[in-house]
């Protein structure tokens, strides 16, 4: 392990690295390799003392991911994905997280990242990013990458008599090492993915389990199974083919979801028994083929009411008990409209008798109390409390860091009105600064580790074009950003989720002003978006702003909304 810088950047004519990256789950572990790789000197800070960013702080009881094990995983190297064996179609959380070590030690990425370094402060002046960190490790850097991820900052629980509850409580996404279940009253709060993942998992071991449901929310079986040998094998015939497939689909896996149902079929133009055998075909498939049975169900009400249907007749014929089963029967929004939870045996786990659900919306939280927790109905007794309520999406991560450019403007004032960044990827005011899969971009809405791959692939060749052409700095304009943001918005409006709540679409309470935050217009459309942006030598960036350089260039001459509806 090199030695940790004990260095004041105020005090350095040049920085102490070329790039500093944040974070080391998927995104960061793949940045350090690739800006490494390419000659650029390179220091990875990661708050945890391990790799894994969200898979090695969620490790709640059932954690999965909702995207199959051969499309979650990395594509840049052949020879990783030739050695790597995945067990199971969805893998679980303890087996992705021994994959990203993996991946770690096999490029010798550990050297390069300062664990248990929780970045405090960035600052832009004098052609430089300086950075300080809580354990007041002070370094400087020419290029900063933001890779905390876009759903890491976990919502933190905020329930009157929290302080007096005598029990002991976790939340899904910090879930310490050791918590014991077996013998224990549980109760859990949020039913959102990790509430659902949780639940059955809970339930197999705990003496009795009472679920806090807020909302009901649409689940679909995973319909898990050991991973597909013919088609991994197909794939490692030729990975680079496989991985420029990933890039050219709607969502970046081989399963057809998504987007490219724009070309499908409309539900109206089917007879009853037509759709009623394309929805039980998407329900055995599992996953989220639900999410895209029809190419209308996203936009017209009565579309989606034949799916959501579907999806409540399910629940009935899972739980025995009809009251039960109604509870847990989403009815005040469309599917589709929220995250769609994929889980194993769920609406199952409610037939056990040590499983108890209490719908807060019939009998509303008062409070917690020494013993439990008090609805509007009666106390509930439980040892232990366990949070699910999701995450501060998109920009909680990078909220909690003072970032400034050099006119002293913080990033999370210029986003109080909702995240944006031009491409996703680079805020504009804010030089040789990058997000990686940030506001913008499609990376919630598809597979995160080749979205991933495909930002930091980006970023790189923008580096790469900078240090060709002599510059040293690039920020976004204002312009281009503003111009991308409404690309963004005009795509999504026609959805039902654009008027739902949800966590995609920021509401500005003034005015009600509503943005949708992530790309819609398909994985496969933004990657040819951003390739004709550094094809026409990167509009809607300028280079070198304010340095007296020859060869400075404004690379903003064209329109940066060229391209942006094809």
């Amino acid at each position: 392990m090199e030695s940790k810088p004990a260095i004041d950047g105020a005090h350095r004519s040049e920085p102490d690295f070329d790039v500093v990256v944040v974070g080391a789950g998927i995104g960061g572990l793949y940045a350090i390799h690739k800006l490494a790789q390419l000659g650029f000197s390179v220091r990875g800070l990661e708050m945890a003392p391990e790799v894994g960013g969200v898979w090695y702080h969620n490790q709640y009881p059932g954690a999965r991911v909702d995207v199959e094990s051969i499309d979650y995983c990395y594509y840049f190297s052949p020879e990783l994905f030739q050695e790597w064996n995945w067990t199971e179609r969805y893998a679980s959380q303890p087996e992705i997280l021994r994959y990203l070590n993996h991946v770690a030690d096999r490029f010798d990425l550990r050297n390069k990242i300062e664990f248990g370094t929780r970045l405090v402060s960035a600052h832009w002046h004098s052609n430089s990013w300086h950075l300080t960190a809580a354990n007041d490790v002070r370094l400087t850097c020419r290029f900063l990458v933001m890779a905390t991820g876009n759903l890491s900052a976990a919502r933190k629980p905020d329930f009157p008599g929290l302080d007096d509850f005598k029990g002991e409580w976790v939340q899904s996404s910090q879930w310490p090492r050791e918590v014991r279940l077996k013998g224990r009253r549980v109760g859990l709060v949020g039913t959102g993915s990790s509430g659902i993942q949780c639940v059955p998992a809970i339930a197999r071991v705990a003496d009795h389990l009472i679920v806090f449901q807020r909302t009901a929310n649409y689940s679909v079986p995973a319909q898990n199974s050991p991973v597909d040998d013919a088609l991994i094998a197909r794939i490692r015939e030729d990975v680079p083919a496989a991985r420029a497939y990933l890039l050219s689909t709607p969502v970046g896996t081989h399963m057809k979801i998504g987007s490219h149902m724009r070309d499908g079929r409309a539900a109206k133009s089917l007879r009853e028994a037509e759709q009623l055998a394309e929805l039980e075909r998407a329900w055995q498939t599992g996953g989220h083929s639900m999410t895209s049975v029809f190419c209308d169900q996203n936009v017209d009400p009565e579309a989606n009411e034949i799916v959501s249907s579907f999806v409540r007749n399910k629940v009935r014929e899972a739980v025995k008990d009809p009251t039960v089963a109604a509870k847990l029967m989403p009815t005040s929004y469309p599917i589709g409209t929220r995250r769609l939870c994929v889980d194993i045996d769920y609406y199952e786990t409610y037939n056990r008798s040590n499983v108890t659900l209490v719908d807060l919306a019939d009998e509303p939280a008062v409070c917690l109390y020494e013993n439990g927790l008090r609805t509007t109905k009666r106390d509930y007794e439980i040892d232990l409390l366990v949070f699910a309520l999701g995450f501060e999406a998109f920009s909680g991560q990078l909220n909690q860091i003072d970032i400034r450019n050099d006119e002293g403007a913080r990033l999370a004032d210029s986003w109080t009105r909702g995240p944006q960044a031009y491409l996703g990827i680079a805020v504009a005011d804010f030089p040789n600064l990058f997000v990686l899969t940030g506001p913008g971009s499609p990376a919630v809405l598809a597979n995160l580790f080749i979205a991933n791959e495909h930002h930091v692939d980006w970023v790189a060749d923008l580096m790469t074009y900078m240090a060709r052409h002599g510059h040293r700095t690039v920020t976004a304009t204002q312009e281009a950003q503003q111009a991308w943001r409404e690309h963004v918005n005009d795509l999504a409006r026609p959805l039902l989720r654009f008027n739902t709540k949800n966590y995609m679409v920021h509401v500005n309470e003034d005015d009600q002003s509503r943005y949708y935050v992530p790309y819609v217009g398909g994985f496969d459309r933004y990657v040819r978006h951003c390739d004709r942006v550094a094809a026409r030598g990167y509009p809607g960036f300028v280079f070198d702003k304010g340095l007296a350089s020859e060869t400075a260039l404004n690379a903003s001459p064209e329109d940066p909304t060229v391209g942006f509806t094809s």
